[in-house]
C-alpha cells in the first residue's frame, strides 16, 4: 500500500507533481467565482440593495470595504485552525462549500440574505484561500528547483479564472438579470471543489494536506469531536459577521472622530494598533541584525498595503467611474474587471524574461527599487484617468482607451511588487517569528481595503438617479484620481530615494 502512495506522488505532468494541476484548476474556478460575484457586487448594491438611499454610494463603498477587510483577514483564523485541527483537505472542502453556499444566497434578493451570503464567502475564504497555496508548496521538498515554476503556474490559473468570470457573469448578470450572475459564480466554485475531490480519489496528492493526526480530530471538547465542531462553529460565525457587515452606519455625529467610521473600521484600528505594538516589542528583543531586517520587513508590508488600496478600486470606484464616466466598447462596467487579470496573464512572462536577462547583466534592480517604481506606476495609472476628463465629450463620457492605458500601468506596477513580496517576507523575518509575519503580511490586504472604503466614501455621489452620471460625477471622480496620483508617485520617490538605505537594512536579501 506504501509502495501505491509513493507511486502516486511521483507521477508527473509536465516535470510537476500531477496533483498541482488538480489544485490548479481548483483554484482557477474558486477565483472564477470569487471575481465573478466582485465584479458585480459594487454595481449590484449601488443599483439594487441601496437604490432608494440618497448615499447610497457611501453605503456600499462603506460595505465593499468591511467585506474586503474581514475576507482577507479570516485568512489567518483559517490558516491557523488549518494548521493545528483540520489540515489542508478539510479546510479547503470546508471553506469551498461555505463559499458555494454563499454565492448562491446572493441569487435570493432580500436585505437578509444579502448580507448573510457575504458572511459565507468570507467565512468559507479563510478556510480555502490560505490552504490551497499552502497545499501547492506542500507538493514539492525544500529546495526543490521546480517550486517558484510551479507556483508560477498556479498564479496563473488564479488570473484565468480572475479574467473569465466578469466577461461571463457580468453578461448573465446584464441580459437576464443579477442573481444569475450570482449563481454562476456559485457553480464556478462547485467545479472547482469537484476537481479537488478528483484529485483525491485519484490519490494524486498521497499523503499530502491531511489533519496533524486522528487524535486532534477525534477529541472531544464541550462533548463534540472537533472535526464536527470546527465546521458548526463555522457555520455559527457567519451570521455573526453578516451583522458586522449590515452595521456600515457612522457610529458618531458629522463633526465628531467617528463620523466616518462603523464598527469594523474600529475592530481594524485595535487590530492595527495592538500588531505595532507587538512589533515594537519583538523589535526590542531582537539582535540588531534581526531589527534591520525586521524593519525592512514591516516597511514592504506597509507599502503593499498602499499599493493594494489604490489597486482594489478596481472592484468599486473605478467600476461605477467605468459605468457612469467611460464609453465601453464591447464590455459593460462589470466587464472592465477582466482588464487587470488579462494583462497580468500577457506581461507575466515578458517581466519574468526582463528580470531574469537584468540578472544575468547584474542589473537587476533589488525589492525597494522595485516597489519603488511599482508604486510609481500606480501613480502613473491613477494620473492617466484624471487627465482622462480633457477628452470627455459633452455628456460626461471619456474615451475607454484611458482606461485601458490605466489598467495595463496598474498590472506592471503589480507584477513588480506582488511576486517578490511575499517571498521577501519570509527572508527577512526572524525564523521565530515568520508564522506571525505571514499572519501580518495576509492582514495587510485587509487593511487596504480600509483605505478603499476611506477612499469610497470621499468620492460618493448623492443620489437617487439610476441613471446618474455626466460632468458632475465626471469632476468627483477625476479630482480623486488625481489625489490618489499624487500620493501614490509620491510614496514611489520616497522608496526610490531612501532605497540605497535600504538596501543596506536588507543586508544579503536580495
Amino acid at each position: 500500500m506504501e509502495s501505491n502512495v509513493t507511486t502516486k506522488e511521483e507521477q508527473q505532468i509536465w516535470g510537476h507533481p500531477k496533483g498541482l494541476f488538480y489544485l490548479f484548476f481548483a483554484e482557477l474556478w474558486e477565483r472564477f467565482s470569487f471575481y465573478g460575484m466582485r465584479a458585480l457586487l459594487t454595481l449590484y448594491m449601488v443599483n439594487v440593495v441601496f437604490e432608494a438611499l440618497m448615499q447610497r454610494d457611501y453605503a456600499a463603498a462603506a460595505v465593499y470595504s468591511a467585506y474586503g477587510s474581514l475576507v482577507y483577514a479570516s485568512t489567518v483564523i483559517g490558516g491557523r485552525i488549518s494548521d493545528t485541527i483540520l489540515g489542508m483537505r478539510r479546510s479547503i472542502f470546508l471553506g469551498g462549500i461555505l463559499m458555494a453556499l454563499g454565492h448562491f444566497t446572493l441569487a435570493i434578493e432580500h436585505d437578509v440574505t444579502f448580507y448573510l451570503a457575504l458572511a459565507l464567502i468570507v467565512v468559507g475564504n479563510g478556510f480555502f484561500k490560505p490552504n490551497i497555496s499552502t497545499f501547492v508548496g506542500s507538493l514539492y521538498k525544500d529546495g526543490d528547483p521546480r517550486k517558484d515554476s510551479g507556483f508560477v503556474i498556479f498564479y496563473m490559473g488564479i488570473n484565468i479564472g480572475a479574467f473569465v468570470s466578469p466577461l461571463l457573469c457580468g453578461w448573465l448578470g446584464r441580459e437576464y438579470g443579477w442573481h444569475y450572475g450570482f449563481g454562476l459564480a456559485g457553480i464556478g466554485m462547485m467545479i472547482g471543489l469537484l476537481f479537488f475531490w478528483s484529485g483525491i480519489r485519484k490519490n494524486v496528492f498521497g499523503s499530502k494536506g491531511m489533519a496533524p493526526n486522528d487524535t486532534v480530530l477525534e477529541r472531544k471538547v464541550i462533548g463534540v469531536k472537533q472535526k464536527v465542531l470546527v465546521p458548526a462553529l463555522a457555520f455559527i460565525a457567519a451570521p455573526i459577521v453578516a451583522i458586522l457587515l449590515s452595521s456600515y452606519h457612522p457610529l458618531g455625529s458629522e463633526g465628531s472622530f467617528f463620523a466616518d467610521l462603523n464598527i469594523v473600521n474600529v475592530i481594524f484600528y485595535l487590530i492595527g494598533i495592538f500588531i505595532l505594538g507587538y512589533l515594537a516589542y519583538i523589535m526590542y528583543k531582537a539582535t540588531l541584525d534581526e531589527r534591520k531586517k525586521l524593519f525592512m520587513a514591516v516597511l514592504i508590508t506597509f507599502f503593499m498595503t498602499i499599493f493594494w488600496g489604490f489597486h482594489e478600486l478596481s472592484g468599486s470606484v473605478i467600476t461605477l467611474f467605468a459605468d457612469r464616466n467611460v464609453d465601453l466598447f464591447l464590455v459593460d462596467a462589470a466587464q472592465t474587471n477582466s482588464i487587470n487579470p488579462v494583462f497580468i496573464i500577457i506581461l507575466s512572462i515578458p517581466i519574468s524574461i526582463l528580470f531574469t536577462y537584468l540578472s544575468k547583466k547584474g542589473l537587476n534592480p533589488r525589492t525597494p527599487y522595485k516597489f519603488g517604481l511599482g508604486l510609481v506606476f500606480a501613480g502613473i495609472s491613477f494620473y492617466i484617468l484624471a487627465i482622462s476628463k480633457g477628452s470627455a465629450d459633452a455628456d460626461g463620457m471619456v474615451p475607454f482607451a484611458y482606461l485601458l492605458f490605466m489598467y495595463f500601468l496598474l498590472s506592471v506596477g503589480e507584477l513588480f511588487m506582488s511576486p517578490v513580496g511575499l517571498s521577501k517576507i519570509t527572508d527577512l523575518s526572524p525564523k521565530r517569528i515568520v508564522a506571525f509575519m505571514m499572519g501580518v503580511w495576509f492582514l495587510s490586504s485587509a487593511f487596504a481595503f480600509q483605505v478603499v472604503g476611506f477612499i469610497g466614501k470621499q468620492l460618493s455621489i448623492e443620489s437617487t438617479d439610476v441613471n446618474v452620471g455626466g460632468l458632475e460625477t465626471l469632476d468627483v471622480y477625476t479630482d480623486g484620481f488625481m489625489l490618489i496620483a499624487k500620493y501614490a508617485l509620491g510614496a514611489g520617490v520616497i522608496v526610490l530615494v531612501t532605497s540605497p538605505l535600504m538596501k543596506r537594512l536588507m543586508g544579503k536579501v536580495h
